[in-house]
């Protein structure tokens, strides 16, 4: 019979798992384009929490949902969807971290704590449930899950914990900047002597948030703010987005950033 069956093979085609690796490639590129996220998201939440919070509100909660869906219903890595949700995350991330320090007017320290151990308590659990935390393996759903869980925890805690530097310590902006340009750099020389590549790299990763967002509030934040520039946050955003998306449209068709991947069906390798 042929029409309106459903194809079974077809059917399998779009659950099977594995998946091809849903995850780029970590380059160079990755960290610049990364960084700038973190920046964008930070420059973004606050304009939108200054301006108009319901709207806020509807972009990080509405533009979170839509993200993820997009990018979870992808059978493998494509670089626009997978940078919008990371995106997505930034502002949602920085919305979730300053709503708990204002509504329940908790201090950056307990924030800062409180977000650090619910980063350890996914990574925990991730490693127990799938025995690995490397980027190389989300090739499952449920990977893909663990991920960006610890990827929005991630945020949260980096958020809270540049707030904590430059607020809460009086260090400003641009101090904290560099002490987490500084921090960040740990991970790279010790990965350079030999440190397991996965232990290496989510420090680094939770480190990218405060160091961008240090950074976009030091450009973006009046003086009188932890000692701004005072450029505004809606332009400091407008501008990271802008290089955002001419270097993923660069990554998008040149493909740098695609992970190869051995297919269990096939036994060849897909790239």
């Amino acid at each position: 019979m042929s029409g309106t069956a459903a194809d079974p093979r077809r059917m399998r085609s779009l659950t099977r798992e594995p998946l091809a690796p849903k995850v780029p490639e970590i380059t160079a590129l990755f960290w610049v384009i990364k960084v700038l996220t973190t920046g964008m998201g930070e420059a973004t939440s606050d304009y939108l929490g200054e301006t108009n919070l319901v709207l806020g509100g509807v972009v990080g909660v509405g533009g979170l949902v839509l993200a993820l869906r997009w990018q979870l219903r992808r059978r493998e890595y494509h670089a626009p969807t997978y940078w919008f949700a990371v995106i997505m995350v930034a502002v949602f991330g920085t919305i979730a971290a300053d709503v708990v320090h204002v509504i329940l007017d908790l201090p950056y320290a307990v924030t800062t704590v409180g977000y650090a151990l619910a980063t350890a308590a996914v990574f925990a659990l991730w490693y127990r449930s799938e025995g690995t935390l490397s980027i190389h393996s989300i090739v499952t759903t449920r990977r893909e899950l663990f991920y960006w869980t610890a990827v929005l925890l991630s945020f949260a805690l980096g958020t809270a914990a540049g707030d904590l530097t430059a607020l809460a310590l009086h260090w400003g902006f641009l101090t904290s900047g560099w002490l987490f340009l500084g921090l960040i750099a740990v991970p790279l020389v010790l990965w350079r002597l030999g440190l397991n590549g996965t232990a290496a790299f989510w420090p680094a990763y939770v480190l990218t948030r405060p160091l961008g967002a240090s950074f976009a509030d030091w450009l973006g934040k009046d003086h009188s703010k932890g000692a701004g520039l005072g450029y505004g946050d809606g332009p400091v955003s407008l501008v990271a987005l802008a290089v955002i998306a001419v270097l993923v449209a660069y990554v998008a068709v040149t493909r740098v950033d695609v992970q190869p991947w051995e297919s269990e069906q096939e036994g060849v390798l897909v790239s």
